[in-house]
This record gives C-alpha cells, sequence and structure tokens, in this order.
C-alpha cells in the first residue's frame, strides 16, 4: 500500500542520502521511487582508480550503469527527469552556469515531468533537500524548488491539467544527512574506540548552530541497513572512493554512535506526533482509506 518518492539531483545522491532507510522500507514493503533530475554528466570523478580518460570520455554512459546496479541493491523503481547536470561552479567571481542545464530551466517548465511522475506513481511520502540543497550545488537547490513546485501542484486539477490525474502526497521532507551532530557523535564514538577521527579538523571550523539542528523533526532507526547503503554507493564507482571519508568510520562503530538516518518534516496534510521515527507517522491508516 504504502508509497515513498524520493527526489534527488544526481545519479549517486540517493545511495549517499537516506539509503539505509529507503533500503529499510523496501524490506517492510514499501514501493520505493528514486526520481533523479540529472544524468550527472559534470561530476567530477571522485575515485582515483576511475580518473582515466576512458572513463571521461564515456562518464554518461557509465553514470547510468552505476546508477543501475544501484537501483538494484536498494530495491527501488527510479526515473530519470532528463536534465543535463549544471556541474560545480569553481573561481572567484564564479563563471555563469552552462547554457541549457538543470539550474536555468525554468521552474514552471522543469516541475512538469515531477508531477506527472508523482502522479504515475501516487506517492504517500516524498522527501528532498532543504533550500540550501543541502549543500549549495546548482542541481541541488534547483532540486529544491523543483520539488516543492510539484508536490504543491500534483493535487490541484488545474495545475498541468494534460499531465494525468491529480494525486496529492501527504508529507514531504528534507534530508539532513551530514549535520553537525551526528558528526559530533562519530568522532567522539572513534576516539573513545582508540581510533584516530578523520573529523577532527573540520569540527574545528563547524562552529554549533541550535536553530539548524532543531530543524530536524525525525530520526528513523535503519542501522541493520547501512551496510546496504555502503553497497549502494560503492556501485557510483566514479564518485566514490572505497578508500576514501565515506567509510573511515568503522561499521560497528557507527551503527552504535548514530543509528538512525535524519529529515525535516517540511510539510504535512496529516497529524503526526514530533519528534517522529517513521516517515509514515500519520499517513499509514490513511492510505489504505485513500486506496479503497
Amino acid at each position: 500500500m504504502l508509497r515513498l518518492m524520493h527526489v534527488h539531483a544526481h545519479p549517486d545522491d540517493e545511495s549517499s542520502k537516506g539509503a539505509a532507510s529507503t533500503a529499510k522500507y523496501v524490506a517492510e514493503g514499501v514501493d520505493v521511487h528514486v526520481v533523479t533530475c540529472t544524468g550527472g554528466e559534470r561530476g567530477s570523478i571522485l575515485n582515483p582508480a576511475m580518473d582515466r580518460p576512458d572513463v571521461l570520455e564515456n562518464i554518461s554512459a557509465i553514470r547510468r550503469d552505476e546508477m543501475e546496479a544501484a537501483r538494484a541493491i536498494l530495491g527501488v523503481r527510479q526515473d530519470w527527469l532528463g536534465f543535463v547536470d549544471s556541474g560545480w561552479p569553481e573561481g572567484d567571481p564564479k563563471p555563469p552556469l552552462p547554457e541549457g542545464c538543470f539550474a536555468l530551466v525554468p521552474v514552471e517548465e522543469a516541475a512538469e515531468p515531477l508531477v506527472r511522475l508523482i502522479r504515475s506513481f501516487r506517492p504517500h511520502v516524498m522527501t528532498t533537500y532543504d533550500e540550501n540543497g543541502g549543500y549549495p550545488h546548482p542541481d541541488h537547490v534547483m532540486c529544491h524548488t523543483v520539488s516543492l513546485a510539484a508536490f504543491e501542484a500534483a493535487g490541484d486539477p488545474d495545475r498541468y491539467p494534460d499531465a494525468g490525474e491529480p494525486w496529492q502526497p501527504l508529507k514531504l521532507y528534507y534530508h539532513h544527512s551530514f549535520h553537525r551532530e551526528r558528526t559530533v557523535a562519530l568522532h567522539e564514538a572513534m576516539l573513545a574506540a582508540g581510533l584516530e577521527s578523520p573529523y577532527a579538523e573540520r569540527l574545528e571550523e563547524w562552529k554549533p548552530d541550535p536553530v539548524h539542528a532543531a530543524r530536524i523533526t525525525t530520526k528513523v532507526p535503519c542501522a541493520e541497513y547501512f551496510p546496504v547503503r555502503d553497497r549502494a554507493l560503492l556501485a557510483h564507482a566514479t564518485q566514490i572512493d572505497p578508500d576514501g571519508a565515506w567509510f573511515a568510520c568503522p561499521m560497528d562503530i557507527h551503527q552504535k554512535a548514530w543509528p538512525t538516518e535524519d529529515y525535516e518534516l517540511a510539510r504535512s496534510l496529516v497529524d503526526s506526533e514530533l519528534p517522529e521515527d517513521d516517515l509514515f507517522a500519520g499517513v499509514r491508516g490513511l492510505a489504505e482509506r485513500m486506496e479503497a
């Protein structure tokens, strides 16, 4: 009965943000659909072993193959919105974004294919990024904007009348995957185990932000699915260095120190008591009635 839609900017985002809770819900019988806004064509090759001319020449096809492998590991459906990666602008001042990229598409136009997918799949719950994109990549910020626009429009019969029968998702969440509190917990757990922490330098510069920390409303327990998350991450071989920081914290320490994936409830048409431990809090009984 239950359906969950994750909207992400690039292939690999579905594995680096919320993948363990995805695997948990799939194991419980939830139908999970990943929407990938761009092909990741302009993404940097972050794994030294894959930084080769033949990989760079075929990056679009390789990233699609990686997505297919990750999709199978997570057990989800997946669709591409078909927009072109905007790239990460570097320099001071930053150069203009490339013509035709996702971040420059008018929101009304970019939201239409997502509205169509929402109305076809009919998710009860959606997830995406906050207004900062999780981090300020142009595609992540655009993904937030488009997801929010589509969430608001999908149930309105006057909006996008040719995009299918209206369907209103009941809840919208923002991922909060890499917040300071989680990082502190992993850092302290590694030190307590007599290990060198890779987070020390970053935490020296990362000042507490109680307002941002308070935005987290929902912590989904999913530690037993961290290994599935890691397998999905490793499927994105151009993006994930198996010897890199992603895997610096040993699995058993991570599972004990921070056993949840964390979200912010941004929109809700149902009542649920905060804090939550389930993306479907307040939805489960109502979903059955919606299907009846």
